[in-house]
């Protein structure tokens, strides 16, 4: 609501000065009329037409310019001569594309009224129409900034790592296509009006550009500067760029004053229009140079950055400043892997936070709000704030809903190319076992074996099944069997029996095997299409062991449950101890620590111990601790509650105290059978990061790229959102809170169907996904120069049927209009951004891109045709040399008002701050905006005079 006040009083100013500049003018305008009815009333008597009448007043007219003008310039002379006679005859000439409003004369005023609110209607449509297609420009713009490339370079550890950069540098993408794209209306208009005009000059073009300039530094960084949030400040961090293209905006229109007033007053020549246009490109490389260091470090050598976008780009050379209320520091970014890790760490740490504030979401659904919030959260580029604030203004709702498409879409193309699952039924038939392994106890009896048919199981499949000896043999250990599996249509497992013998005798874990053969026609045999059977003995206490010396485990496990095995026998009841010990990974940080005992009952041949395994949120992850197993014990009768077994242990324990020449073969025998550890009694625990977590990490960090949310895939993607009305989501980017759905607004309503004509028309406009933007970025300019073309018709018949002068159209109306869209844009991203670069660094540099393409380029083209036809290039230095005058004296206050805020103890900031001192530094902002407005008109009407 304060934006809308503060542009309704912006306007208003506007009105107040053409409406006492409308009253003078036609205060002469009446007079002249009355004589001219006079006149009329005259012939009419004397039987003279009215067309006579009026060609003897044009002759009057041209004849007393003539003798006012004959000691002036043959192009003022035909200024003042067209001026005079459109003025007060009340005709307008001819437009480049808008038809000319007939009849021009006569008209009264009345109907000049009516006229001028239909001319300032269709302007501010037209301008409706250029954000909404500006937008679609940006896009595309975007789209071409974030080509991205592959670079390798080495970790923290000397390994090599492949990162995908990108190939613009910020600063350049920002002072030329980003500029280009905010500014495009101005710049083409500078450049249409020159040809409108037959390669003369003219004032609505640089009037706007100037006009623009002044809106933007003084209104938009005095909006931004009060609506930052209560308590919060925002600081440039790239103040060396920031200093490099505020001193150029001002230098540019100085310029501009020392070619019209200076080395060849009121005429323009070409080098003069060629070293404006060079200034452009030297503009960026200055600001690339103050950037990345390069006159102090060497700039052959290479550094990227990760932005909090996700994204790798190349940043500056060494460091960068640091705003905010902390000291000036500088932060070391020579090592891009520590960079891109730094980006993943933020990841992790985000989903740590997300799984404590949610602990009963799945992974999946952490990982997907995660990924909202990598871009929600990050800084945005110049064309997101411009597109956001466009969205919100036509009724497209806010981006953050396209956000959340983006991050669901990209972890399930993510989880996809992670895990290629194809449809079985277009797989061939496969026969296997599963499992393929069996652990069965001698006693068991018999156990069953399965056998599955995975992939097409429609039809009817066979396959042949034999054992095999190993260690184990067929008719003493285990019965021998052989047979055929069939599998009906529909059937995908089959399932048989194999027995297995027991005998008292103490013997060693033997195996035996079952194979899968001569399968039917069409059927392929997978592995395991052999079984493994292992047969532990049961007349043995057992032995016990660890199943591997070393084991890696995953942090996100949770617990992990390790496994202790007993084999050579399964016989009683047993007890073993087990404890942890740190060795990389440090207890109670790394894993929870344990200590305990494992009780194995009869004929159990496996137990496990549970091992918290704590997370910390670390992607590159490789500690390790230790696990023992102390020596195995029969448990006593008050574990077993078994007085034989009590009696074995005891028969065990005498058999013990007897030296080995004194054992019976029983004795011997019982101390065989007793438990006793295997050769792996410490195994070494391995924690790791999950590599599928890390790939998708990987994978999520390098998609969280906002360049994605802002472009379009396809043409019905297009039409469907311009035939959406989505409510303008209030919360911004706040996705801390859950909140219910919000439903479109009557605003949001009116918005949408005012603007629905454009919003149709430009889904026709090829998406950014072809040919990565380009033809999006062709398309859209000459779009964009076809509706500036109309709104320098409409906005020069708008100050010709009200009498108001083109420089004054310029910067109170057109000016505006072409900055309200970058207005939200800034306000947007000072609320959203960390520092101020977004609001205050891309104010100054499109100021000076504006006036060394704009200006330039029209200038440069206009003085080479007059060059190539044997005439000059005319451009009055009176009203635009003092709008520059003004305009840059205005400037260094506003420049000196907000370094004097940085430096600062009590603000420490451009933007933000305590109220009183905001409010006071935005009025003197705003009264700037305002005394050079009022100074500007008055001096095009020549009440005062330079």
């Amino acid at each position: 609501m304060l934006l809308i006040r503060k542009t309704v009083a912006s306007v208003a100013t506007c009105a107040i000065l053409l409406l006492l500049v409308y009253v003078k003018g036609h205060t002469f305008a009446l007079a002249t009329s009355r004589q001219d009815v006079s006149q009329e009333s005259y012939s009419t008597l004397n039987g003279t037409s009215l067309q006579s009448s009026i060609d003897q007043i044009r002759s009057r007219q041209k004849r007393a310019v003539e003798d006012i003008t004959d000691d002036d310039d043959d192009f003022i002379t035909r200024q003042a001569a067209r001026g005079i006679e459109a003025n007060e005859i009340g005709t307008c000439s001819e437009g480049l594309v808008l038809p000319l409003w007939m009849p021009q004369s006569p008209i009264t005023s009345g109907d000049r009224a009516i006229r001028g609110f239909v001319y300032f209607m269709l302007m501010i449509y037209l301008f409706v129409g250029v954000s909404i297609i500006s937008d679609r420009f940006m896009a595309s713009i975007e789209a071409i900034t974030s080509i991205e490339r592959n670079v390798t370079v080495k970790g923290p550890k000397g390994e090599k790592q492949t990162m995908r950069v990108r190939i613009w540098n910020e600063t350049v993408a920002n002072l030329t296509l980003m500029a280009l794209g905010s500014s495009a209306p101005e710049i083409l208009l500078s450049v249409i009006e020159i040809y409108a005009k037959n390669f003369e000059s003219g004032d609505l073009g640089p009037g706007t550009i100037v006009g623009s300039a002044a809106y933007n530094l003084f209104i938009i960084i005095a909006l931004c500067m009060v609506l930052i949030p209560k308590g919060e400040t925002r600081r440039i961090r790239h103040l060396r760029v920031f200093m490099v293209t505020a001193s150029l905006s001002v230098l540019a229109y100085v310029w501009l004053w020392v070619i019209l007033s200076v080395t060849s007053p009121g005429i323009v020549e070409v080098w003069e229009g060629l070293v404006t246009l060079i200034m452009f490109p030297l503009t960026v490389l200055w600001a690339y140079i103050a950037e990345r260091r390069l006159l102090v470090y060497k700039y052959m050598d290479k550094n990227y950055r990760m932005n909090k976008r996700g994204t790798v780009v190349a940043g500056e050379h060494d460091s960068v400043e640091l705003g905010g209320d902390e000291p000036k520091r500088l932060v070391n970014t020579n090592s891009s892997a520590n960079a891109y890790n730094e980006a993943r760490l933020e990841y992790i740490q985000l989903l740590a936070e997300l799984r404590l504030k949610y602990p009963d979401a799945d992974l999946d659904q952490l990982e997907m709000m995660a990924q909202e919030q990598m871009i929600s959260r990050g800084n945005k580029s110049r064309a997101f704030y411009r597109i956001q604030a466009t969205r919100k203004l036509i009724g497209s709702g806010n981006l953050m809903r396209k956000i959340q498409e983006r991050a669901h879409d990209d972890l399930t193309q993510v989880k996809a190319q992670l895990h290629q699952f194809s449809d079985e039924e277009d797989e061939p038939t496969r026969i296997y076992f599963e499992p393929g392994h069996y652990t069965v106890m001698e006693n068991c009896g018999e156990f069953e074996v399965r056998v599955v048919r995975r992939g097409d199981i429609s039809g009817y499949s066979k396959v042949e099944f034999e054992t095999q000896d190993g260690t184990a043999s067929a008719g003493s250990d285990y019965v021998g069997k052989k047979g055929v599996l069939t599998f009906p249509p529909g059937v995908d497992e089959q399932r048989f029996k194999i027995e297995i013998i027991d005998d008292d005798i103490f013997e060693e874990d033997e195996c035996f095997y079952i194979r899968l053969f001569n399968p039917s026609e069409n059927v392929n045999l997978s592995v395991p299409q052999i079984a493994t059977i292992m047969i532990l003995d049961d007349d043995h206490a057992g032995i016990f062991a660890f199943a591997d010396s070393l084991i890696e485990v995953s942090e996100s496990v949770g617990v992990y449950d390790l496994p202790v095995m007993r084999y050579s026998g399964a016989r009683g009841t047993v007890i073993v101890p087990y404890w942890s010990e740190d060795d990389t990974a440090i207890g109670g940080r790394h894993f929870g620590e344990v200590r305990g005992e494992l009780i194995f009952e009869n004929n159990v041949s496996e137990q496990y111990i549970s091992i918290p395994i704590l997370e910390e949120s670390k992607y590159q992850k490789d500690v390790k601790f230790k696990m023992h197993i102390g020596e195995p014990r029969l448990a006593p009768e008050n574990h077993t509650g078994d007085h034989t077994h009590d009696e074995l242990l005891e028969k065990i324990n005498e058999a013990e105290q007897k030296s080995p020449k004194d054992l019976t073969e029983l004795e011997r025998i019982l101390l065989m059978s007793r438990p006793r550890n295997g050769e792996l009694t410490t195994t070494n625990i391995r924690i790791r990061e999950s590599q599928e977590f890390k790939a998708t990490v990987d994978k999520l960090v390098a998609r969280a790229n906002v360049s994605a949310v802002l472009g379009t895939s396809s043409w019905k993607e297009q039409f469907k959102d311009a035939l959406t009305v989505v409510p303008a989501d209030e919360s911004e980017f706040d996705t801390e809170e859950d909140v219910e759905e919000d439903v479109p607004k009557c605003f949001d309503y009116i918005s949408h169907f005012v603007c629905l004509f454009w919003k149709v028309l430009f889904a026709f406009v090829p998406p950014t996904d072809i040919c990565g933007g380009y033809v999006t970025f062709v398309i859209s300019i000459f779009v964009i120069g076809v509706l500036t073309a109309v709104i320098g018709d409409a906005a020069t018949y708008f100050g010709c049927v009200l009498n108001i002068k083109d420089s004054v159209t310029a910067i109170c109306f057109v000016a505006l209009g072409t900055s309200i869209p970058d207005t939200f844009a800034s306000i947007i991203a000072a609320k959203q951004d960390e520092t101020a670069d977004n609001c205050i660094g891309n104010v100054t540099g499109s100021n000076a891109v504006n006036v060394f393409l704009g200006i330039g380029l029209a200038w440069s083209i206009a003085s080479i045709y007059h060059m190539a036809n044997g005439t000059t290039f005319n451009v009055e230095p009176g009203t635009i040399g003092f709008a520059v005058a003004l305009f840059c004296g205005s400037a260094v206050i506003a420049v000196g008002v907000m370094m004097y805020r940085r430096v600062n103890s009590s603000i420490r900031a451009e933007l933000g701050g305590p109220k009183t001192s905001k409010w006071i530094h935005a009025s003197i902002l705003i009264s700037l905006w305002v005394i050079y407005l009022v100074v500007s008109t008055l001096e095009a009407y020549d009440i005062i005079q330079i």
